[in-house]
């Protein structure tokens, strides 16, 4: 083999070839590599991060339901106690009522069997005197007989 100065030409242009490649080409294409790697991995870790977040924001958007549920049977429990209050109350309220409203009735049911003892008194009294004056065939004086009236009234 015959080393003549073309073989040696093709080795130093391949030699600067390399350099040159090796000193301006191969950096950018190493940091555009590392950049990229860079970016992927903080890809991949934010990712990482908001699968845990998400899982978070579902374990308290789970608890924030569970803990509505319990408020809302809370509410519904209390509100139920509050009707049958409301309830009982009204029923005692009309209890009372009814019971003012029956002495009421009775009281005027008294005052007007009184009323109509003393009308029936006043007539028994008027027949009375109509009686005896046909079977005493005279006239009676009320006036002079009034208090006798009155006695017999007040015994009838």
């Amino acid at each position: 083999m015959n080393i003549n100065a073309t073989l040696i030409g093709q080795m130093v242009a391949f030699f600067i070839f390399i350099f040159l490649t090796r000193s301006y080409v191969w950096p950018p294409i190493i940091a555009a590599m590392a950049e990229r790697t860079k970016r992927i991995a903080d890809g991949l870790h934010a990712a990482d991060r908001a699968e845990k977040d998400l899982e978070l924001a579902q374990q308290k958007a789970v608890e924030q339901l569970t803990s509505a549920k319990k408020e809302a049977a809370v509410i519904i429990d209390q509100a139920n106690k509050r009707a049958i209050e409301i309830v009982e109350e009204a029923k005692e309220k009309a209890r009372i009522e009814g019971d003012r409203l029956k002495a009421s009735a009775q009281a005027e049911i008294e005052q007007a069997t009184s009323r109509a003892k003393e009308e029936l008194r006043s007539k028994v009294v008027v027949l009375a005197l109509v009686g005896a004056e046909k079977i005493l065939g005279s006239s009676i004086d009320k006036n002079a007989h009034n208090e006798l009236v009155n006695k017999l009234a007040a015994e009838l």
